[in-house]
């Protein structure tokens, strides 16, 4: 079994306004640098290859907690949200009413427009952790919520309908391990 955390990059402006950014590469922001500036990474994480995202708040959240050595993975990017990007889930919910309600029931196939479905984002990742089991070599992504929640989705057997098996803070690290094939299994959410 290979170790595998993930951990979330920090505040940008466009999260504190609720606003979707999907692939729109949106740096960190204040808050979200000064966040960073008293942590450290626990000592689960020390020593572990690291990846990020190529997107810049994940890149600037690995430099920031001394990962400024973690390799570029970019199928660790966040879920492509299409035309929704940049939007309020809020406003659309209102704008969009029923039809974002039944896009949602659709679980693991929800899919905004011109975006990608988080089971289409499992699948990109699965190629991803089959590679990480296959060389044993326990590693820190720093990634983004839609990834996470897929290998959520994967490790619970989470069909993504209904409340997630686990509550998770967003600002920690979720350590997972991962079996011979890359099939993830929860070991301990939200270690800080």
């Amino acid at each position: 079994m290979t170790l595998l955390a993930l951990m979330r990059h920090a505040e940008t402006d466009w999260n504190r306004d609720k606003r979707i950014q999907g692939r729109t590469d949106i740096p960190l922001s204040a808050a979200g640098r000064a966040a960073l500036l008293v942590r450290t990474l626990p000592a689960e994480c020390l020593g572990m290859h690291a990846v990020t995202s190529p997107l810049a708040r994940c890149k600037e959240t690995a430099a920031l907690l001394g990962r400024a050595d973690a390799r570029e993975e970019a199928r660790v990017i966040e879920m492509h949200w299409g035309a929704w990007e940049g939007r309020g889930l809020a406003e659309l919910r209102v704008e969009l009413g029923a039809s974002l309600k039944d896009n949602e029931a659709r679980g693991l196939d929800f899919s905004p427009p011109g975006g990608e479905t988080p089971r289409q984002v499992l699948e990109r990742v699965a190629g991803w952790l089959h590679e990480v089991a296959a060389q044993a070599r326990p590693t820190l992504a720093f990634t983004h919520r839609g990834v996470i929640r897929a290998i959520l989705a994967r490790a619970y057997s989470w069909d993504m309908l209904g409340r997630p098996p686990v509550r998770l803070d967003w600002s920690a690290i979720h350590l997972f391990r991962l079996d011979q094939r890359g099939f993830p299994r929860p070991l301990r959410m939200n270690l800080r």
